[in-house]
């Protein structure tokens, strides 16, 4: 992790702007309040698509900022700018004062201090120059349409970013976090005669894109994009109804995440808007279900050496074998829920108020075969990829869309199917669950979680689960 005095430097210094000076208007900003923060943002982020056997697109951007946080019992005052400077600082601070008149209270105590840094701080930007990742695409475009006739339009693109952070409270140490950050995905259009499908895939995390382009790495990402395509060139319509629901390891963590881990953060459960208000200690799932919140895994997408708060991330547990045992928390929520912040206040830039918002979430592996939970099944459905999904945080209906999925007859997985999708309540999925796999696995790195406009990186993660009496949408009777 980057050293206080070095993001001090990167995001004060070079505005004229002294430690000093800046505590001093963070003090009388934050004076009678009962939390806030300066959180100071340097980002360099680039894009490039290589689509149809041709760059697409090239993009570069630097952008560099300040967000001001005054918390006065639930009430907040949040003002931002996209520059640095004293003068925007000042601004900052009248603004937010604003939400103080009437009210005095004592700061909050200080988050504590940071745990072991989870990812290196060396730029991704710089790790390859401009003209080999180019190279990359059009190689990666050669080799998937040497693979197979069948590939008819091939799409490749890189994605990273390299952002600096430093937050600064008038009662403690100041705080900083170098985040880096890629991905690369790959997605496949197959077609056989009048029929087209697609498939795609990706991988990422918080290192440098050579992690993932080394020879042989990214072969990998082709060859899976295509094996989706060419499968779902091979499916038949979905079938249609109630029936035994069996989702395989890792992406499907996805519908843990929507349906189960939003219902799970803290300010939906202080405003009772969750299905999962007011039921800690209950049972909620099946036994055997636990579900976790983890942001110390080590170079995940989800993580993070601290929070956008200042907060070490945690390993939070908020299912233990099927009852409710805690929600995901900012600092906000956490004390006027009588809690303890649990290191998941993010927030999507500076220009944007922390909120509690997942990091990498997952279902711990049970003792069950994967083999031994579809042969158990006589009729049903094996969904391994997902697409897009809606749910409702507060009643807890979602729906979801397969992009791969297969049937299951007499405890074998048969044809592949299209144009599945999953309806359901999260809570009451979770007590259908008969069965946890011994093969969690975590997705490839890919995530992004959408909440209140604001955009974060995320993780999710399953082992193999079965899941009784669940509505099945298809074409097929």
């Amino acid at each position: 992790m980057i050293e206080c005095s070095e993001a001090a430097e990167l995001l004060l210094g070079q505005a004229g702007l002294d430690d000093a000076r800046a505590d001093r208007l963070l003090g009388e900003a934050l004076r009678g309040m009962d939390d806030g923060e300066l959180y100071l943002e340097y980002r360099q982020s680039e894009s490039f698509s290589f689509d149809d056997g041709r760059l697409k697109s090239a993009s570069f951007d630097v952008s560099r900022g300040l967000g001001l946080r005054a918390v006065a019992g639930e009430s907040t005052g949040y003002a931002h700018a996209s520059e640095v400077s004293e003068m925007a600082l000042g601004r900052a601070a009248a603004a937010v004062r604003a939400v103080r008149e009437g009210y005095t209270g004592t700061l909050a105590l200080p988050p504590r201090g940071t745990n072991a840094a989870l990812y290196r701080p060396d730029n991704p930007l710089d790790a390859m120059p401009f003209a080999a990742k180019v190279a990359l695409l059009a190689e990666i475009d050669a080799y998937a349409r040497a693979k197979d006739p069948r590939v008819r339009q091939v799409s490749a693109s890189l994605l990273g970013e390299w952002q600096v952070v430093h937050i600064r409270r008038p009662d403690a140490a100041p705080v900083s976090d170098v985040r880096p950050l890629v991905r690369l995905n790959v997605a496949i259009v197959a077609g056989d005669g009048a029929r087209q499908e697609s498939g795609s895939h990706g991988v990422g995390g918080r290192t440098l894109y050579t992690d993932f382009v080394r020879a042989g790495a990214w072969q990998a990402q082709v060859d899976e994009a295509l094996r989706q395509a060419l499968v779902n060139l091979e499916s038949e319509p979905a079938p249609a109804g109630e029936m035994t629901v069996v989702l395989g390891p890792g992406w499907p963590g996805i519908l843990l995440h929507e349906a189960i881990g939003h219902g799970l953060e803290g300010d939906f459960n202080r405003k009772k808007t969750s299905a999962f208000a007011g039921l800690l200690g209950k049972r909620v799932a099946a036994a055997g279900v636990t579900v976790i919140d983890d942001g110390t895994i080590a170079e995940r997408r989800g993580s993070l050496t601290v929070d956008d708060e200042g907060m070490p991330t945690s390993r939070t547990v908020l299912i233990e074998d099927g009852v409710l045992v805690g929600y995901l928390q900012d600092r906000l929520n956490a004390r006027l829920m009588g809690m303890s912040p649990t290191g998941n206040g993010r927030r999507q830039s500076y220009a944007h108020s922390p909120m509690p918002r997942m990091t990498n979430t997952f279902m711990l592996a049970g003792d069950v075969p994967p083999a031994d939970i579809v042969a158990g099944v006589q009729r049903g459905l094996y969904a391994v990829n997902f697409g897009g999904g809606q749910v409702d945080i507060t009643s807890g209906k979602f729906v979801f869309s397969c992009t791969e999925a297969y049937r299951i007859e007499d405890g074998k997985i048969g044809r592949p199917v299209k144009g599945a999708t999953l309806i359901g309540n999260g809570p009451d999925a979770l007590t259908r669950v008969s069965a946890v796999g011994n093969d969690l696995r975590l997705d490839s790195g890919v995530g992004t979680c959408g909440k209140n406009g604001q955009g974060v990186p995320v993780g999710v993660g399953l082992p193999t689960i079965r899941l009784e009496a669940l509505t099945v949408g298809g074409t097929q009777g």
